[in-house]
């Protein structure tokens, strides 16, 4: 009776559906959206196929129809295979993309579409059918014996007659059953406590299936070998109870009974299953997974010691990959599962590239690939492969000689200890190749003596040697004929007996010192493009300005010594070189001015005027040079020295390299542009001032030269030797005359004032700055500056006044901002 009502009410739902042409649209519009998608149900609902809207369907169509819905709706498993592979192709794009020339091997795709091969239930073709006799009709010891038999059906995946799974709502999804409701209520009892051992052991089977994919990598693949392991021994368990069933000595609370242990494994190994599915887990993930898990479970012995047997196996590839990164500085890691990821950059790069990161982005530690036990040694185990990586691409065949297996163990002092100890090795063998085979300290201390100016013999004859080279545009300067004059310079000095010489090259670079500072400092900042599209052409600068030295440095030194290093000595060295040859050009007017000062002195007030002021440029000169090279850059070098004799790794020695080029810079003002702009324009100040007294003392050297001879006999002379006399005469008189009018002209006295005022104005802008920066930012070094060029307190009393007037000044700003405040609140 109960069962016609079921089948008039579905006939009256159907014939619902399809006299409703709103729901008859929706459904045809449902069908040709799934064809689009190309989903598994899309063959299923191709077959349901609707007729027309303005047909009336037969019975017999109608019956058809419910029949193919039916049909949908029991193997609607199968769409849910629609995100597992959503998730493998996502695993394989990513296995692609990190190793693009290794390919990874896929299952066929008939493993995925016969279901029954899985040991799950496996979906029916048609609706179930129903038992011909209702159990509840039968004795209560039948009923017992045939709930057994269907059971123990159940527990290898099969339906049985009474007992029947449900279709599943997602792939990892707890299964449910239905029962026959007419069973006796004390055997449905017990049996509903037996049946989540079966969903338990459902959901450990399609786990175990779908993680034995290639896409979800060894650690994942060998948690389900061990998972099948268990698996086969509950196999075992149900075939014992089937030989009892058999022999009539198994009953339902013997079953139970027997049961008991594995009811707590399976609710453990499906409690895991499910959280690595729904954590998309694998490699690194999966195994802080089950470590937590075992240390969570510490009060429960049977799971703590199940976890740790999980955990053990899947951490073995883990650990195998592991060993052969810490022992040899080997990656092997085809799913992408280990926490050091290697990326595709090449070292070449690091010799020309001043951004380039080899050192930090080659490899690289991927976080979520970490295990937990092993993330306060993520540090350590990166770094200990990459050492060994680095002597392994020089050539040596390199390998821990203490190298012992990794294994998993709750106590954390067991990895502490060995990666310690590889770590040790790795850093001792790296930084004694570096320091021993390769000569690291030689190498740096020859790029001090060029860079640094520390050869002064060298320096000096390559001064004299390319300096009107050099005053040359830089369109005009043949870089073939300066290297030549390098060459020559270092085999002329005590440079002849560097090893390394010929590694020192000439560069003329594209900008000028403050132009390559801001590029320097808008690395990776918005202001990167502009300053890159307002760059003046480089061909405007003179040879002096463009100078610079550049060196070759092979790998592996290039770490220490890369580009990035290379161009911080550089921006050093242009610095000094320039403040050398600002030097050198006081210096040689300095000379001239002594053969003719006894002529200049007579002449005019204003030339002891030009003289003072040329002492001072020259005093402000040498004291900024002795600054630099014995306040900032020998004492630094010092300590630089010192501190690579205590450094226990590479990674030490870069610090103490880039702390030393960063403390130079800063000290010698080229982090901060404002100073070096006022410090340029003083340059620039004391290079005109040169080149206009220059001038000035070549016309007298001039006319001096012309009439030095006095012993002339002018009585021998005839003709045209006399004529030839007298013009000279009248040409050295003529620039006795020009010299001496413009020395007491207006012009003169005004144009030695202006130098005047400009240094005087430049040299305390610059000590007033260097004074609030010190103070502001608590940097007293470059305070020395002060003291050394104000040693008598000439300029004290100046610059209390700038710090007057600037106080007093922003006390000003700050009433007349209160008052405009005030203003507009009364307004308001």
């Amino acid at each position: 009776m109960n069962r016609s009502k079921l089948v008039i009410m579905q006939h009256q739902i159907f014939d619902s559906i399809l006299t409703c042409n709103k729901t008859r649209r929706y459904l045809q519009q449902n069908q040709v959206e799934r064809a689009v998608l190309d989903v598994p149900v899309t063959t299923q609902l191709s077959a349901a196929t609707l007729p027309p809207s303005t047909t009336k369907m037969s019975p017999k169509e109608l019956e058809e129809l419910r029949r193919q819905l039916g049909n949908i709706a029991v193997n609607s498993n199968t769409a849910e295979q629609q995100p597992l592979q959503v998730i493998r192709k996502k695993l394989r794009d990513k296995h692609k993309k990190h190793n693009p020339g290794q390919a990874t091997p896929q299952l066929p795709s008939w493993v995925y579409e016969r279901l029954a091969l899985i040991g799950d239930f496996a979906p029916s073709d048609g609706m179930p059918s129903e038992p011909s006799v209702q159990i509840g009709t039968l004795p209560l010891a039948f009923q017992e014996q045939t709930v057994v038999e269907d059971l123990l059906w159940l527990m290898v995946g099969v339906d049985g007659r009474y007992l029947v799974s449900q279709p599943l709502a997602a792939p990892m999804a707890a299964r449910s059953f239905s029962i026959d409701p007419s069973l006796d209520v004390s055997i449905s009892e017990l049996l509903g406590r037996m049946l989540p051992l079966v969903s338990d052991y459902s959901i450990v089977t399609r786990f175990i299936e779908e993680q034995s994919s290639f896409e979800y990598g060894q650690v994942n693949h060998a948690l389900v070998a061990a998972m099948r392991t268990l698996h086969k021994e509950y196999l075992i368990l149900v075939s014992q109870l089937e030989n009892l069933y058999r022999h009539g000595g198994l009953s339902l609370q013997k079953v139970w009974f027997y049961v008991q242990p594995t009811l707590r494994t399976m609710e453990l190994l499906s409690s895991i299953a499910i959280s690595v599915y729904k954590g998309a887990c694998t490699g690194g993930a999966t195994l802080s997974l089950l470590h937590e898990r075992a240390f969570n479970t510490t009060g429960d012995a049977q799971a703590q010691e199940l976890c740790l047997y999980l955990t053990k196996a899947a951490s073995v590839p883990y650990f195998e990959i592991l060993e052969k990164w810490i022992y040899k500085g080997i990656i092997q890691d085809p799913y992408s599962e280990f926490m050091v990821e290697e990326q595709d950059l090449l070292k070449e790069r690091i010799q020309e590239d001043y951004n380039d990161k080899y050192w930090d982005q080659r490899y690289t530690v991927v976080q979520h690939c970490i295990p937990t036990f092993l993330q306060n040694l993520a540090d350590k185990i990166l770094s200990t492969g990459k050492y060994l990586n680095v002597v392994r691409e020089c050539g040596q065949d390199v390998s821990f000689p203490a190298a012992s297996e990794v294994v998993y163990t709750l106590k954390e002092r067991a990895y502490v200890e060995q990666i310690e100890a590889a770590y040790s090795y790795a850093s001792h063998v790296l930084l004694t190749f570096m320091l021993e085979e390769k000569e690291l300290l030689t190498r740096l201390r020859c790029i001090k003596q060029y860079f640094l100016l520390a050869m002064g013999d060298f320096f000096v004859n390559f001064m004299e040697l390319a300096e009107e080279e050099l005053k040359q545009f830089v369109i005009d300067i043949l870089p073939v004929r300066l290297e030549a004059l390098l060459e020559l310079a270092l085999r002329m000095s005590t440079a002849n007996t560097d090893p390394y010489k010929d590694d020192l090259k000439i560069e003329l670079m594209p900008h000028d010192l403050i132009t390559q500072l801001l590029r320097v400092l808008a690395i990776e900042t918005q202001q990167e493009k502009s300053l890159a599209a307002t760059d003046s052409p480089g061909f405007m600068l003179s040879g002096i300005e463009a100078f610079s030295f550049d060196y070759t440095v092979m790998w592996p030194l290039s770490l220490i010594i890369s580009r990035k290093s290379l161009t911080r000595y550089q921006m050093i060295f242009r610095h000094l070189f320039y403040c050398k040859y600002v030097e050198r050009q006081l210096c040689n007017l300095w000379l001239i001015n002594k053969a003719v000062k006894v002529d200049f002195l007579k002449s005019s007030k204003w030339i002891r005027v030009a003289f003072a002021l040329r002492q001072r440029m020259l005093n402000f000169m040498q004291n900024i040079q002795y600054y630099m090279m014995c306040e900032v850059i020998e004492p630094n070098w010092h300590l630089f020295e010192n501190n690579l004799k205590t450094v226990s790794n590479i990674d030490d020695v870069l610090f103490c390299h880039t702390n030393f080029l960063d403390i130079c810079l800063k000290d010698c003002m080229l982090t901060n542009p404002e100073l070096l702009q006022i410090f340029s324009k003083l340059m620039s100040v004391c290079v005109m001032f040169t080149k206009c007294m220059q001038r000035l003392s070549n016309f007298n050297i001039s006319a001096g030269a012309i009439l030095q001879p006095h012993d002339i006999d002018i009585k021998s002379m005839h003709g045209e030797h006399f004529e030839e006399w007298r013009k000279d005469c009248l040409t050295a008189q003529h620039l006795v005359d020009s010299a001496e009018s413009f020395q007491n002209s207006k012009t003169f006295e005004t144009t030695i004032d202006m130098f005047d005022n400009n240094f005087s104005t430049y040299l305390l802008d610059l000590l007033d700055k260097i004074n609030i920066h010190s103070t502001n930012d608590c940097e007293h070094s470059m305070i020395n500056i002060i003291y050394r060029l104000d040693f008598s307190g000439y300029y004290a009393e100046k610059l209390e006044q700038l710090a007057m007037d600037r106080s007093q000044k922003e006390r000003v700003e700050k009433q007349s901002s209160g008052k405009s405040t005030g203003a507009g609140t009364s307004v308001s």
